[in-house]
């Protein structure tokens, strides 16, 4: 039976990059709908349940993506709203690759003490929440003034911590290895691929490379990691037809391809 993976994605043109991904981790055919909203999320999920019985469901799955990660989420919840009884197929929601991006980035840095995340847009976000989850203590500062600042600046967040995340928008510099470095902070990743980097100093090919004290992780190098998580997260739902998956079991899977090695 063929693996089928219905792809809901808000925006009006579905990604190409996630139905790529998805061919490339092992789904025969991927379905892909743009312009879906909370509404008409319902009948695409009722028209993708009905069609197998609950025994051949996990022979289906279903990825919510887009680039607006809040919409994406309100898609997520109508979807699983949409399940009843044994009709229900597992669910993937990584819009703009955020949740597979922040597991991979958490993954990437072990460090140990407290954390700054500066930059609170879909990944920055899932940052903070993966590593409040793991006890991490957790300061963050927004450069985007309707977020607004949970620290009054970058380096009142940066107070204390041994370890930096910069998940700030696309070619905008928010800190310098420098700042960094003089704060005591000892482990830095830069998820800003797109030139100038977040972090100046840290270049996006950086994979644990040490710069005078403080080892760096860029963009490229945590996307690598992503995109097995990424392939191992669209496989995984194949496995069931009850999983759902977020940045948290992300971070999961990714501790198992770091086991499997």
């Amino acid at each position: 039976m063929k693996r089928i993976l219905l792809h809901l994605d808000a925006d009006a043109h579905p990604s190409a990059f996630d139905r790529i991904v998805a061919l490339d981790a092992g789904a025969d055919e991927v379905l892909s709908y743009g312009g879906v909203t909370p509404e008409n999320a319902v009948a695409l999920v009722h028209g993708t349940i009905f069609t197998r019985g609950p025994q051949d469901l996990k022979h289906t799955a279903i990825f919510v993506g887009g680039s607006d990660a809040w919409e994406a989420e309100e898609v997520a919840d109508a979807v699983s709203h949409a399940f009843f009884g044994p009709l229900r197929v597992s669910l993937l929601c990584d819009p703009n690759g955020s949740s597979t991006t922040a597991a991979a980035a958490v993954l990437a840095a072990k460090f140990e003490g407290e954390a700054a995340v500066l930059g609170l847009g879909p990944v920055g976000s899932r940052v903070a929440a993966l590593l409040a989850e793991e006890g991490v203590t957790v300061r963050t500062y927004d450069p985007t003034p309707e977020r607004g600042p949970n620290a009054d600046s970058v380096q009142e967040a940066l107070d204390g911590a041994t370890a930096a995340f910069v998940c700030g928008p696309a070619g905008v510099e928010i800190a310098t290895l420098d700042a960094l470095r003089s704060a005591g902070v000892t482990t830095a990743v830069d998820l800003n691929a797109v030139p100038p980097t977040g972090i100046a100093g840290v270049e996006s090919q950086d994979d644990g490379e040490d710069r005078d004290g403080v080892r760096c992780y860029g963009a490229l190098a945590i996307g690598g990691l992503k995109m097995k998580i990424h392939k191992a997260a669209i496989r995984a739902l194949f496995e069931s037809n009850e999983r759902v998956l977020g940045a948290s079991e992300a971070l999961a899977l990714g501790e198992g391809l770091s086991r499997a090695k």
